[in-house]
Order: C-alpha cells, then sequence, then structure tokens
C-alpha cells in the first residue's frame, strides 16, 4: 500500500488568521507542480454540520455537490484548487462524536470504556484517512479549525500527533499559520504571541516544521532568525503571508518565497508538469491576479441583505463577483444595504447610485419587505438585477403584488396570507428535525429556449446547488406567466421554478439555485458573469 501523506495547518495567536487561505495556496503550489491534492477541514465545534448556525456567529454555509453544508473554508478549496469536494470534507466534534456515540450503541465497542483516547482521537484518524484514500490524491491538506489552546480542538491536535507517529516524518508536514502583530506606537513586528502558540503546540506534541507568519508588511531575516531560534523551525521553512489587494495573491506571495518547491522537497514528491520547471506554471493564475488588481474602470454594486453588515455571510456570492469582474477586467465596487434600513428610508434614497442590484440570499422574516422593494426599484426602474434563492422568491413577490394585483407574500414571511405565491416544498411538511433536511445539493436544471439563462450557459441542462425548504406555487405559475414574468428554468424532476426573468429588460434574472457555489477564478458562474457584463457594457460600453 501506498504511504499516505498529510499536510496538517494550525493557527496561532487569534481566530481568522488565513489558515483557509493559506491551506489553499498551499494546495494550488502543489497542484501547480502536477500534484493531486485534496483538501479538509476539521471544525471542533459540536454541531453535526454548519447547516443550523448564524451566519452572524460563522459566515456562509457552503454547500456541496452532495447537499453537505460545511464551512466556509471548504469554498475556498473549491475555487483555488478547482475542485469538487464532498461534505465529508468537513469533520466535526458533532459529527465525531456521532460516530462514536452510534458505534457504542450498536456494540462495536462491547466490553471497553469509551474515552476521548483512543475512541475519539481513533475515529478522527480514521476519517481523515478516509477521505485521502477515498479521494485518489496524493497529498491531503488538513485545516484545524480554531486557534492553538482552544480546549475543544484537543482531540484533533492529538490526532494529528498521532498521525505523525503512524505514518512517519516523512509523510506529515506540520505547518503553523500564526499572527505577528506590529506595535503602533514603534512600528515594531512582535514575534513573542507566535512564540507562545508554538511553546503551546509542542507542548501538546506538535512541533511545527513550518511556520507562516501573518502580519501586516513583510517580514525580514531578523525577525525569521528570531523565530527559528525559539521556534526551533529552520529559517528556510519560515514563510511571510503579509496582507495584499486580493486574496488570489497569496499563491504567488508564497511561491515567491519558494514554499512550494519547499514543500515538495520536505514530502519527497517530484514535479510532474512538464513546465514545472521552466519558469512561471502559474501564469493563468497570475494572469487573473492581474486582471484583479490592473482594473480602473468601476462598476457600483449594491448588495441587499440582512446580514449586509458581516460580508462573511455571503463570501461565495462575493468570489463569484470578483471572478467575473476580473472576466472582463472592472472592478466592483460592493456597496452593502441592510435590507431592514430599506424599510425605514425607502429605496429610491438607498439605491439611487446604483449600477446593479444583488437581492441576497437568507431565511426569515426580517428585512424581507426591505428586499422586496429594493426589486421592485430595479425592475422598474431597468436597473440591472440578480437575485438569489430567497432573493428569487422575492422577486415572485414583488411581481405578484405589483403587476398581479394580489396580497401575495410567502408562507415563511406570513403563514397566513390569501396568496402564498411562495410555500414550503411539499415533501418539506412532514420534516421535524432542522439539521440536513433543506433540499440540498445539485440538481439537474433545464433551461428556456430563448432565455437568458440559456445563453448564459449555453445549455439545455444544468446543474447548480440548491439550499431551501420554499418554492414558488405551482397554482401561480400560469397567472405569472400571462402577466409576463418569465418562468426560465425548471427542475427536471418536479418542474420546480428556478429561475425567472423579466422581458423587455436589460438584465433581470433571479435563480433558485445558488450559481455562486460553482464559480471559479477562471471559469466564472454564467448568473453573475452575465450580471456584470449587462453592468458594464451600460456603464462603460465593455462587452467582456
Amino acid at each position: 500500500m501506498e504511504s499516505l501523506k498529510f499536510i496538517f495547518v494550525t493557527g496561532g495567536v487569534m481566530s481568522s488568521v488565513g489558515k483557509g487561505i493559506v491551506s489553499a495556496s498551499i494546495g494550488k503550489l502543489l497542484q501547480s507542480a502536477g500534484v493531486n491534492v485534496y483538501s479538509v477541514k476539521m471544525d471542533p465545534y459540536v454541531n453535526v454540520d454548519a447547516g443550523t448556525m448564524n451566519p452572524f456567529q460563522h459566515g456562509e454555509v457552503f454547500v456541496t455537490e452532495d447537499g453537505g453544508e460545511t464551512d466556509l473554508d471548504l469554498g475556498h478549496y473549491e475555487r483555488f484548487l478547482n475542485i469538487n469536494l464532498s461534505r465529508e470534507a468537513n469533520i466535526t466534534t458533532g459529527l465525531v462524536y456521532k460516530n462514536v456515540i452510534e458505534r457504542e450503541r450498536r456494540g462495536d465497542y462491547l466490553g471497553q470504556t469509551v474515552q476521548i483516547i483512543p475512541h475519539v482521537v481513533d475515529e478522527i484518524k480514521r476519517l481523515l484517512r478516509k477521505n485521502l484514500v477515498s479521494s485518489k490524491a496524493e497529498v491531503q491538506i488538513v485545516e484545524v479549525g480554531g486557534t492553538v489552546g482552544d480546549i475543544e480542538g484537543l482531540p484533533f491536535l492529538e490526532a494529528i500527533r498521532q498521525l505523525r507517529m503512524e505514518e512517519g516524518y516523512g509523510n506529515t508536514l506540520f505547518v503553523h499559520v500564526s499572527l505577528l502583530p506590529t506595535l503602533e506606537v514603534t512600528g515594531e513586528i512582535k514575534t513573542k504571541p507566535t512564540q507562545h502558540s508554538v511553546q503551546e503546540l509542542r507542548r501538546i506534541g506538535v512541533q511545527p516544521d513550518v511556520i507562516v507568519a501573518r502580519s501586516r508588511e513583510p517580514i525580514g531575516d531578523q525577525v525569521k532568525e528570531k523565530l527559528s531560534l525559539f521556534s526551533s523551525v529552520p529559517k528556510e521553512a519560515i514563510f511571510s503571508s503579509y496582507n495584499v489587494k486580493s486574496i488570489y495573491e497569496v499563491p504567488l506571495v508564497l511561491e515567491a518565497q519558494g514554499m512550494g518547491s519547499y514543500v515538495m522537497r520536505r514530502l519527497g514528491l517530484s514535479a510532474t508538469n512538464s513546465d514545472a520547471g521552466a519558469g512561471d506554471h502559474m501564469g493563468s493564475w497570475r494572469s487573473f491576479v492581474s486582471n484583479i488588481t490592473g482594473c480602473d474602470k468601476e462598476v457600483s454594486i449594491y448588495m441587499v441583505g440582512k446580514y449586509a453588515t458581516f460580508q462573511d455571510a455571503y463570501l461565495s456570492v462575493v468570489e463569484a463577483l470578483v471572478h467575473s469582474s476580473a472576466h472582463i477586467r472592472v472592478k466592483p465596487r460592493l456597496r452593502w444595504v441592510e435590507s431592514e434600513a430599506i424599510e425605514h428610508t425607502s429605496a429610491a434614497e438607498a439605491l439611487r447610485e446604483a449600477d446593479g442590484v444583488m437581492v441576497l440570499p437568507g431565511f426569515g422574516k426580517r428585512g424581507t419587505e426591505g428586499k422586496i422593494s429594493a426589486t421592485e426599484w430595479a425592475r422598474v426602474n431597468r436597473v440591472p438585477f440578480l437575485g438569489i434563492c430567497f432573493g428569487m422568491q422575492l422577486a415572485v413577490v414583488e411581481y405578484a403584488r405589483s403587476v398581479l394585483g394580489l396580497d401575495a407574500n410567502s408562507t415563511e414571511n406570513d403563514p397566513g396570507t390569501p396568496n402564498p405565491v411562495v410555500d414550503l416544498l411539499p415533501e418539506q411538511g412532514s420534516v421535524v428535525d432542522k439539521g440536513g433536511t433543506m433540499r440540498l445539493g445539485s440538481y439537474e436544471v433545464e433551461t428556456v429556449e430563448g432565455s437568458i439563462i440559456r445563453r448564459l450557459y449555453g445549455s439545455t441542462v444544468i446543474r447548480e446547488r440548491h439550499r431551501h425548504r420554499y418554492e414558488v406555487n405551482p397554482a401561480y405559475v400560469g397567472r405569472l406567466r400571462e402577466r409576463g414574468l418569465n418562468i426560465t428554468a425548471v427542475s427536471r424532476v418536479g418542474a420546480r421554478v428556478e429561475a425567472v426573468e423579466i422581458r423587455d429588460h436589460p438584465f433581470f434574472l433571479a435563480t433558485q439555485f445558488h450559481p455562486e457555489f460553482k464559480s471559479r477564478p477562471m471559469s466564472p458562474s454564467p448568473p453573475y458573469l452575465g450580471f456584470v457584463k449587462s453592468i458594464a457594457s451600460a456603464k462603460h460600453g465593455v462587452e467582456g
């Protein structure tokens, strides 16, 4: 049996230090050399998955092809590596304990006292090995969520310590991402927090092999030498990840310091790309980054949502707009608008300078009337519009009210509405548990000939990812069509409404599915690309 190779990425000093981007960047560097990689995120929270978490606490819920509701870092992995991950690529404390308890109830541990060590830790190791074997990758990059020192992360750190012993030094690599704060008074970069973080790791039994120092500015040799002295990490294995304009620059920053080749040597890997040793084998990535950072033509997109003060709640949406804008070399200027604020002023006041309007996904009644007002303003004033999931449902509500003259709503917002133009999916009526029970994952969708969405995708049948409990009520589809709302995509099974458009409008498209989850740097999501192109064309004459 071939040896299993793992790269484990831990974080120190504080959360949100950039482990996910560093993990994705390492994967990109190995991938560019021809190495087949796979990525996994281990999250210490006790939730089985991310599906029931508030976006204000956790950020967006990223949905995989197979319907997993996962941590947002899986979105980074998919976008950087251009691969589809499984729900099993997100390992949580809740999932691990659920598996262990189910085994205990079946009698798999008869006669044993079930404990953190060995049983819980063994389950973590089993899941990691299973992911690597099933993915057929040469190397699995595993991000350990949380911060070193968190009590809930200890079983995961113990698991990677044991994997080092079992798989061997040559097949495992510990990368520690840690913050180097800058003292504002003197401008001095301080290494002490990282020293303490490494000491805590070593107390647990994990000695880092590589340090990625997160800092405001690049670090020099003097700082590297100090880090090396106090962390027992060779100076050549200390890399600087400093602030950049775009997260997509990070692989290039690390590559310029030789991180890719260092990791390759350390794990005994050989480059297989024919041009891997012949200069710039990340040329297309470099061009993409140049398109992001070198644009001077701006488009102003107003983002209307209920979590607008916390943009991580819409991370994949933002990245899809970045991909699309880079594709046609324009700069997206995103203006975040709380939908509740529109209810206290007016859409005309809140959106008057918008080149385009997005109504963002989200659940619950709060802020829905503001979203409906924003939709009406974009429709009436012929401003390019894109609505996603709940944004599509509310576009239907707005049309039913304004054009059909109905007292309409979604039963999610008003269970007693006389005209439930959006209603609960029939199969959801008997659902009791909230976790993992929505219509989730990838489904086939048929597009209508002559529609915007058919033109954008260039295909009769597409596959996109979903996350919803409600749908456009089939009982109202006929009346909506008669009054000019085009139903331009339906699910292949059940003929559910998947997209709506408005004729004689520069660009008005709303989708039930979430196309942002499959957007990639070199292959932008078609609805997002069409949306940005329509704005750029109207404002700058840019056709793309």
